[in-house]
């Protein structure tokens, strides 16, 4: 498992996720980032004795690569918990879908959606369903770059809520699955994970208060 570690210090590390790797997962065998993390830090100190402490801010499905910020202590964790809940945290992707969108100025993508237990997928409702706890899912995206050959377009998206599988899905609901995302109604195939990155992340040091932006270099396979 190649994981890149983007910054570190005592109380956070940034890490750049390759798609197929779970941020955390319950099989012991199967490798994720969490375990990764735990194994880095064992490392740094080999004389520790209790477990390290790695706390889970935000997530990346399996599938999709880029950005994901750990906590190393508690508070720091309670603060940059408070951050997401606040809107405060800036995560921001590219994706590339399926047909053209042709939307230069920055549009938000608003629907309700519910996780399916059944099919483990998040499904788009209107204010009529009847399914049980709804939640508001919202973006903002525009075009990054049309590839009229491919029939394709790059999207520049930045995530205001955090809901399961939620870009996937909103994208699916207007007709433009991501690319390899076959769960989601995609006719093609992506050879690594589906044509999603979580490509710049911002946020404020829990200790200094001062701005920490990060962002990965990243270029669709085409």
């Amino acid at each position: 498992m190649s994981i890149n570690i983007v910054y570190e210090d005592n109380s956070i590390i940034v890490i750049e996720k390759p798609a197929g790797t779970a941020t955390q997962s319950a099989n012991v065998r199967q490798s994720d980032c969490v375990s990764f993390i735990k194994d880095h830090i064992r490392k740094m100190d080999p004389h520790m004795s209790k477990e390290p402490y790695v706390g889970i801010i935000h997530r990346l499905d399996q599938p999709v690569a880029g950005l994901l910020v750990f906590a190393k202590t508690k508070k720091a964790a309670a603060s940059l918990s408070s951050q997401v809940q606040s809107d405060i945290m800036n995560k921001h992707y590219l994706a590339m879908v399926e047909g053209i969108i042709d939307v230069p100025e920055d549009t938000e993508l608003v629907d309700l959606m519910y996780k399916d237990p059944q099919t483990s997928k998040a499904v788009i409702a209107d204010e009529k369903s009847e399914a049980a706890k709804l939640q508001e899912a919202r973006l903002i995206y525009h075009t990054d770059r049309i590839i009229e050959s491919q029939n394709r377009t790059i999207l520049s998206i930045r995530l205001v809520t955090g809901r399961f599988h939620q870009i996937r899905a909103q994208l699916s609901h207007i007709g433009h699955p991501i690319v390899g995302d076959q769960k989601y109604g995609a006719h093609s195939i992506y050879p690594h994970g589906i044509a999603l990155v979580a490509d710049r992340l911002e946020f404020l040091h829990p200790d200094t208060g001062e701005k920490v932006e990060k962002i990965v270099d990243f270029s669709f396979s085409l």
